[in-house]
């Protein structure tokens, strides 16, 4: 569930606990890293763009909200 799409149909407060989800595995995978192996290295990656999604989409609405916004 990375698509921009699927994100944007979800509720702030649905963001928030998916922005922390994403935010505690890219912890724990950091930490695994640091340790052993992790099994699939292309984990973070994904991880980092779901944040980077969010945070876009995050900052969006707040535009969106903001008096004298063109949408």
């Amino acid at each position: 569930m990375s698509k921009a799409s699927e994100l944007r149909q979800m509720s702030d407060e649905q963001l928030v606990l998916n922005l922390k989800d994403a935010a505690e595995s890219i912890f724990r995978l950091r930490l695994k890293s640091q340790t052993e192996r992790v099994n699939v290295p292309s984990e973070m990656k994904k991880h980092r763009r779901l944040i980077a999604r969010i945070k876009t989409i995050q900052t969006e609405r707040e535009l969106a909200k903001q008096p004298g916004s063109p949408s």
